[in-house]
């Protein structure tokens, strides 16, 4: 019997997006529920508990509530939303955080799938901190931009309908954002980042961003001595990428939808040993979302985790 897969939240964004990637499927069963019954508790109570795995593609009350209605203990219970990412009880899905991630996975109950913007910044700053290059307590700052897509539906319309007429927009200028105490966790930072984050007129794609003034750093590690720690956490990853120096030295700029419709992770070490510029390129719909929940998916499955992803 083929293992059953059912998206709270399919017609949303993130939700069509795993959809998409599951409906091509053969080793497993996607069921949904009639449009008419999408608001249905009972209907969705239904469907939760009888599928082996769930996938929560909605606001974070809403997920919320979708995590009450589970009332069978074989259920897995995958929340794209940020409800549950820094709670107790809940396992981080970015498989390539750590050698023993997987493992950690793939017998969890629960798992939280990353934010598009922290997996790019835990990405680039965990292995720094674990290897002791980048004090816990150094004061990070994260800049980073993402296609519109990443609002949700409400930004995507408004974008496309050209109810706006900007091309680059900075938001979150009051430091108010979700993101930063899921960056900080899972970063080993002491502090939260200063995050900096952006939206233009694109539809999917990021770039994340993190600055270093190495002559500051104590210990005043080489640009050489950062890709090397990167490359050593990330060897073998089918996902995520470090690229080589001599390559990222050869690119004069650098385009954020380079990773559409991939589950890539690209890390790149610009700069010099003065300043190095961190950078980390994803879909912010692929890695960033809805690869990283089916990618989840088949870990916790015991699929082939590159089932329905393009590297």
């Amino acid at each position: 019997m083929l293992p059953k897969v059912f998206i709270d939240g399919e017609a949303g964004t993130t939700g069509l997006q795993i959809a998409e990637r599951l409906k091509v499927r053969t080793d497993l069963e996607l069921i949904s529920i009639h449009a008419d019954k999408r608001k249905d508790v009972d209907e969705r109570a239904r469907l939760i508990n009888k599928a082996d795995v769930v996938i929560l593609c909605l606001p974070d009350d809403a997920a919320r509530l979708a995590v009450s209605l589970v009332s069978n203990p074989n259920t897995v219970v995958i929340d794209a939303s940020t409800a549950h990412r820094v709670s107790s009880g809940w396992v981080y899905g970015f498989a390539e955080m750590d050698r023993g991630q997987r493992a950690i996975i793939s017998a969890a109950k629960r798992i939280s799938n990353p934010g598009c913007y922290p997996t790019g910044f835990v990405a680039l700053v965990r292995p720094l901190v674990k290897t002791g290059l980048l004090p816990a307590d150094w004061p990070v700052t994260v800049n980073a931009v993402s296609g519109y897509s990443g609002g949700g539906k409400p930004m995507i319309a408004e974008f496309e309908d050209r109810e706006t007429q900007d091309n680059f927009r900075i938001y979150a200028l009051g430091q108010q954002h979700k993101h930063p105490p899921e960056m900080k966790k899972f970063s080993g930072l002491s502090h939260v980042p200063m995050f900096t984050p952006a939206v233009g007129r694109y539809a999917q794609g990021m770039i994340v961003e993190v600055p270093l003034p190495l002559w500051a750093v104590p210990g005043k590690p080489k640009r050489k001595d950062i890709h090397k720690a990167l490359t050593a956490a990330y060897a073998g990853e089918a996902f995520v990428k470090v690229i080589p120096l001599a390559e990222a030295d050869a690119i004069k700029s650098l385009d954020a939808e380079g990773c559409n419709d991939t589950n890539r992770l690209e890390i790149y070490v610009f700069g010099t040993d003065e300043q190095a510029r961190l950078v980390a390129r994803l879909d912010n719909l692929g890695k960033g979302a809805s690869g990283a929940a089916v990618q989840n998916l088949n870990i916790a499955l015991g699929l082939d985790e590159g089932a329905g992803l393009k590297v």
